[in-house]
């Protein structure tokens, strides 16, 4: 997926509209995590060191019917603003007289971010007159949010099909995720092993069957692989399962058996808590008991396969790293996943969401190539290979 970038447009005493994704955490009014805001720096950066006039469009969080104070970008607004050592101008509304007022004023360098879009249902509908209503503040259109770019929604596709004519191309961030993420999937180093984690097999059918045609191995962790167990005719005691998903289990190992690699040990425990007595088992799981990690020799067998690999996706914890008895089959294999990139020059990608967080919470997030920031996105592009947001765009 070839893209113009942001650099490819001479943007000086122009306005441009970025969509951005600042949909970080907050406590009241403090940001406690800015990493969503840091990753979009190089490309404001380059827009505002160029010349450009750069207002800046985002959501936060799931507003349920208009403006709530709570989901406000104000305090992304005066953080960004100390990132950058310059002032942000902040509207109130993303529309209207007080946004085309703010950016009508703007000088060479300056920054406006608008207020929450989503304080509009007619965001996520991807209304046309809202879309034309944000297109009409800018001369070029960038979109730098990867998290987002997965949906079809007014900032991210509506605004960018209003802008038709004009310069509309991606920036860094999501310059990079296409590059490993579409590299990863389309032209891998192998072995390629695919590592997929999580609750339900449901949420990722249609990446499993896509990476099946692709990687050389797949290593099964997580809730899903219960639903695998209980294909093959084993007991899985309390495990989480989805019993409409056996079937589907079922076929895949008939088909693609071969690569599929799942857990020869399960530790178990009658509680989910961070002071629960565990054990571990290999086949059946007692009928009063429940699986919430894979265990020792699953871990060494996982990382032997992550060992000899050249491209590695991981999507989806072990096991309920949150909860301490339950945490070693993730770590094992962030471990896993680190040593490779270090000692066997592999291609690493933590595809998002929790999988993200577990290689962050341990301190792992810049020994592996790349840690996607869109955990939804990352598994519809591992799936599809391509966004309708970003094929309309130059």
């Amino acid at each position: 997926m070839k893209k113009k970038i942001v650099t490819d447009v001479d943007v000086k005493g122009k306005r441009v509209l970025m969509r951005v994704d600042f949909n970080v955490p907050l406590d009241g009014s403090t940001i406690t995590d800015d990493r969503r805001i840091a990753q979009a720096l190089p490309t404001i950066k380059s827009v505002v060191d160029r010349g450009g006039r750069l207002i800046l469009m985002s959501h936060l969080g799931r507003p349920k019917s208009g403006p709530e104070p709570k989901f406000s970008l104000k305090p992304c607004a005066e953080h960004l603003s100390k990132l950058l050592g310059k002032p942000v101008t902040f509207t109130s509304d993303c529309i209207g007289v007080e946004a085309e007022q703010a950016v009508a004023g703007m000088k060479d360098g300056d920054v406006v971010l608008l207020e929450n879009l989503r304080f509009h249902k007619e965001e996520e509908k991807n209304d046309p007159n809202f879309a034309k209503q944000l297109a009409k503040l800018g001369d070029v259109y960038v979109n730098d949010a990867f998290g987002t770019a997965h949906r079809e929604h007014a900032s991210t596709f509506g605004a960018a099909q209003a802008m038709q004519g004009k310069p509309r191309v991606i920036g860094f961030l999501i310059q990079k995720e296409l590059k490993f993420l579409g590299e990863a999937v389309s032209t891998p180093a192998r072995p390629f092993v695919a590592i997929m984690g999580g609750a339900k097999v449901s949420d990722k059918i249609a990446v499993i069957e896509n990476l099946l045609g692709k990687a050389d191995k797949l290593l099964i962790g997580g809730a899903m692989a219960y639903t695998f167990f209980l294909s093959q005719g084993k007991k899985v005691g309390r495990s989480l399962v989805e019993k409409d998903k056996v079937n589907l289990a079922k076929e895949l190992l008939a088909k693609h058996g071969a690569k599929i690699v799942l857990p020869v040990d399960t530790v178990i425990s009658n509680k989910m808590t961070d002071d629960a007595e565990t054990s571990i088992v290999e086949g059946d799981i007692p009928d009063d008991m429940e699986g919430f990690d894979i265990g020792p020799k699953t871990q060494a067998l996982y990382a032997a396969e992550i060992a000899k690999s050249k491209t590695v996706i991981w999507n989806g914890p072990m096991g309920v790293f949150e909860k301490k008895p339950f945490a070693a089959g993730t770590k094992a294999v962030a471990l896993a996943v680190a040593d490779a990139t270090a000692k066997n020059g592999a291609i690493t990608i933590i595809g998002g969401g929790d999988s993200a967080a577990a290689v962050e919470q341990m301190g792992l997030s810049e020994k592996v190539t790349h840690v996607s920031t869109g955990g939804g996105a990352s598994l519809e592009f591992l799936e599809s290979g391509h966004f309708s947001t970003l094929d309309i765009l130059d």
